[in-house]
């Protein structure tokens, strides 16, 4: 990517960026630590949303165990994003000091309902089916337990009908990993801005920079940029009409429940029944509980008694031994969910410089940090058009 000059692209600029990062969540993140990795003299643009996804998701890394693994093209991204952490975990360990909030941790499948025990089948019967082929998930990873045995790993499970034990699945806190992300890419010079972006600067059909307003920006301040990513999560489709192209994503209310226990829940696992709710546990006595799937709340992040009562009635049903559990917190993310459920992720048709990276639904901590890579090297030239070419904003 060429310097560009600044006073030809855009007048009065403050400042000139490589590329601009729209969005500083998990996704938005690590696009622009990946940028900045390589050299890309990036700015990551962010006004912390109350209700972004992020800072609510549980993180469960296990898409080799997902029911959604029908999905063939939902699938085989998922499963490469999963493995895509393995690596990144490494080199956020060299490149920066703080935590990054990812640890393995088995994930426990559980059935109780007549229901339920249908979908587990043939959940297992994919497992199997894969395992045959070569897998995910290796062969002596998955392994069927008792009762008695489940409630081994997890101490509070009620009476399962059936059940089985993955070994390789993860977790990751998205605000510390994001946090991590941030921090790593600061030490290959990434700047950042807490502000809005108020518009896309275009000058034909090209992109050049942005207009930011408020918080640490100078009243309003015109960005210019060889690039921009639109990472806004669910408020992505603010600047659809400036692209000219619909950005089918739609805020999708989660709320989950953070519980303390007066236990040692050290290496607990994940446990995952079959009605879109799972318990995850922390090594601090904490075990998160959710989420609700709310499609159609529009912009509110907020709790609602109907939510509350959906995951507090799970909690007693799956596991009633977390019965005289204190309440945390209640945390609540507007996930941006896609039309056709899939992310959004590479450029935007007729408009150079402009890309996208968004609509990961309830997936986006699995997805987020190998989306991110995959735009950032977008970004820089590479081709990775087979890669992204389910995912582009035309299909809509």
């Amino acid at each position: 990517m060429t310097e560009r000059d600044e006073a030809s692209e855009v007048d009065e600029v403050e400042e000139a960026y490589e590329a601009i990062v729209v969005g500083g969540g998990i996704v938005g993140a690590s696009t622009a630590y990946h940028l900045a990795r390589e050299g890309c003299e990036t700015l990551l643009v962010d006004r912390r949303d109350e209700g972004r996804a992020t800072d609510a998701g549980a993180g469960i890394l296990s898409a080799a165990t997902s029911s959604r693994g029908s999905d063939s093209t939902w699938f085989d991204f998922a499963t490469t994003a999963v493995d895509y952490y393995d690596e990144l975990v490494a080199a956020l360990e060299d490149e920066q000091d703080g935590p990054h909030g990812y640890a393995k941790r088995g994930l426990l499948n559980v059935a109780f309902g007549d229901d339920e025990v249908e979908q587990y089948d043939e959940v297992l019967e994919r497992i199997r089916e894969r395992q045959a082929a070569g897998g995910p998930p290796a062969e002596g990873t998955v392994h069927e337990l008792s009762g008695e045995e489940a409630r081994e790993h997890f101490p509070p499970l009620g009476e399962t009908k059936r059940a089985f034990y993955y070994d390789d699945a993860a977790r990751v806190d998205g605000q510390t990993f994001e946090g991590a992300l941030r921090r790593a890419g600061e030490a290959h010079g990434l700047d950042t801005l807490e502000a809005s972006v108020d518009s896309l600067v275009l000058d034909g059909d090209e992109v050049v920079g942005v207009v930011v307003e408020g918080d640490e920006a100078d009243e309003e301040d015109e960005l210019a940029a060889d690039a921009v990513v639109v990472a806004g999560g669910a408020w992505s489709n603010d600047f659809g009409e400036q692209l000219g192209v619909e950005i089918p994503v739609e805020p999708q209310r989660g709320q989950i429940v953070h519980l303390d226990l007066d236990a040692d829940t050290e290496g607990w696992p994940i446990v995952s029944p079959y009605r879109h709710k799972y318990m995850v546990s922390w090594d601090d006595g904490r075990v998160a509980v959710g989420a609700t799937r709310e499609t159609g709340s529009g912009f509110e992040p907020r709790t609602t008694v109907d939510g509350l009562h959906d995951v507090f009635g799970e909690i007693l049903r799956v596991a009633p031994g977390l019965g005289d559990a204190s309440l945390r917190e209640v945390r609540v993310g507007l996930r941006p969910l896609a039309e056709d459920g899939l992310p959004v992720l590479g450029g935007v048709p007729g408009v150079d410089g402009a890309f996208l990276a968004t609509g990961h639904g309830p997936s986006g901590l699995q997805l987020g940090p190998y989306s991110g890579k995959l735009v950032a090297d977008a970004v820089r030239g590479e081709d990775v058009s087979e890669v992204l070419k389910p995912f582009g904003v035309e299909r809509f």
